[in-house]
């Protein structure tokens, strides 16, 4: 099989033999999707390098194919069929692949579905190799952007959050010039310290094993995870270290303990080797707010102090951007119903808050959320009051908000599902705001997604002015998703994705 940057004697032919050029209606069904296979098998290399060697990210409807197995590329191709009511073809995009690996790219996203709407628009004229190139040409050439310098992260806590965004880290390492991870801060506790947080990272029951290769180095106190050297610092307290000590410089780092919220005790990071620190959990004070996609082009990139919020917060700010837009909010009321934490007890014990000390797993439990009051920090422009509450279930992660909305405007169940989809796809809540219409679909089934919140186009209930939206969330991993977006943005390593709408 061939991986080249031009078309091959095998791969083209099968290319048009799949786009259905020579299909014939008696066509085995399984020789077909052997035939499909073969081409996502062949794209996996083209985007692999690509990634390593240019900084240039492939993404399929603003989702990324690199690391994909094939399987992986064949579902994410399926997925169009939820955008275009038909699935797109890996002999549709691999063409346009091919066309993308020929060029001088510099570091950029690049999203094939894009390009081939835009290049069925212009009638299929020009050739998909002149057209990929003016398409791309702002980054290609003495236009592309130069490389950027690495930028070194610090992880303050290594618990469900920190070693989520560990493993994003890893996997978005790509070249090696964009974010680092340098080091992980930890109280060392007794016993094979090392090897059990290397374990941790290794093998999660929620999100499955780690992609890839994890070792130790127990004299050097370091975890090497796919070729990155993650230095293990112990220490009781952020004034106890100089990260300048270990070569870290200029760092950012993400505080994933919460045990600092103001900015009086997050300064307390900003320490020789450290430029900014950022929270994840909700900023108290004046720390500012930010929920990617919503408000995080307004941060001041000089502010040193930032928070992403809560992941709740994440989930209900892009959707309630989206109603607000269109419609308007008079007023609302957010219920999660949300998995239990570590900060709740397994069994009843002694707990600071009255209910949170019953068992986890046992019951469902009442308990206050910021969320809603978060809003008005994200969204100062929404004038509707926001009011919120949340109940704790015995489940270990996924969670789901419902948005109980008056409006500004009647609509139809139809109008505010065609908007929220639409909302989904293109504009600045694409790669935040998803959107589904499987009738089946339970909390499970959103394990590992990466949008801060999907709407369950289903379940919408929408009478005159009043509407009521079901919207899922991974509580962990879609929230850690929203830290790294948070983090490519103020660090200057998030790239534009390509072709421009």
């Amino acid at each position: 099989m061939r991986a080249a940057s031009g078309p091959g004697p095998t791969i083209e032919p099968l290319c048009r033999l799949l786009q259905g050029e020579a299909l014939s209606t008696t066509e085995d069904k399984f020789t077909r999707w052997k035939n499909h296979e073969e081409l996502a098998e062949a794209m996996i290399p083209i985007v692999g390098k690509l990634h390593r060697e240019k900084d240039v990210t492939i993404l399929l409807h603003s989702r990324s194919l690199v690391n994909k197995s094939v399987i992986d590329i064949l579902k994410t191709h399926r997925y169009a069929r939820q955008i275009d009511g038909v699935e797109l073809s890996v002999a549709d995009t691999f063409p346009f692949l091919e066309a993308i690996a020929a060029l001088d790219l510099g570091a950029a996203k690049v999203d094939l579905a894009l390009l081939i709407r835009a290049h069925r628009a212009a009638d299929g004229s020009p050739s998909i190799v002149e057209f990929t190139a003016a398409a791309l040409a702002e980054a290609t050439g003495d236009n592309k952007s130069p490389a950027p310098c690495p930028q070194d992260v610090v992880l303050y806590g290594f618990g469900r959050i920190g070693r989520l965004v560990a493993r994003l880290l890893v996997e978005k390492s790509g070249s090696g010039n964009g974010l680092r991870l340098r080091a992980v801060v930890v109280r060392k506790a007794k016993g094979d310290d090392l090897k059990k947080r290397a374990s941790l990272l290794r093998r999660d029951s929620i999100h499955g094993s780690f992609n890839g290769s994890i070792t130790v180095d127990v004299e050097k106190n370091q975890i090497i995870a796919n070729g990155n050297v993650i230095q293990v610092i112990y220490s009781n307290s952020p004034e106890e270290v100089d990260y300048t000590e270990y070569g870290i410089d200029d760092a950012i780092l993400i505080d994933n303990t919460g045990i600092w919220r103001d900015r009086e005790g997050l300064s307390t990071h900003l320490r020789p080797g450290i430029a900014k620190v950022l929270l994840t959990a909700p900023g108290k004070g004046d720390v500012p707010n930010i929920v990617h996609g919503v408000n995080h082009l307004d941060v001041d990139l000089d502010e040193k102090i930032l928070s992403c919020a809560s992941c709740t917060t994440n989930a209900i700010v892009p959707p309630l951007k989206a109603m607000e837009d269109e419609f308007g909010i008079t007023r609302g009321h957010v219920e999660t119903v949300h998995s239990f934490t570590n900060d709740q007890n397994l069994l009843d014990n002694f707990h600071k808050a009255d209910r949170r000390g019953r068992s986890a797993p046992l019951n469902l439990v009442i308990t206050e959320t910021g969320a809603a009051s978060a809003v008005a920090k994200v969204l100062p422009d929404l004038d509707a009051r926001i009011t919120g509450n949340s109940i704790r279930v015995p489940t270990p992660d996924v969670s789901i908000a419902i948005l109980s909305l008056q409006l500004k405007r009647e609509t139809t169940r139809e109008e505010v599902n065609a908007h929220l989809r639409k909302a989904s796809l293109t504009g600045p809540l694409a790669r935040n705001l998803d959107y589904t219409t499987a009738s089946d679909a339970v909390s499970t089934d959103f394990i590992g997604a990466r949008a801060a919140s999907i709407v369950d186009g289903g379940a919408s209930i929408v009478d005159g002015d009043s509407a009521i939206l079901y919207v899922w969330y991974d509580n962990e991993f879609g929230y850690s998703c929203q830290v790294l977006r948070t983090v490519q943005y103020i660090c200057g390593v998030e790239y534009t994705t390509l072709p421009r709408a």
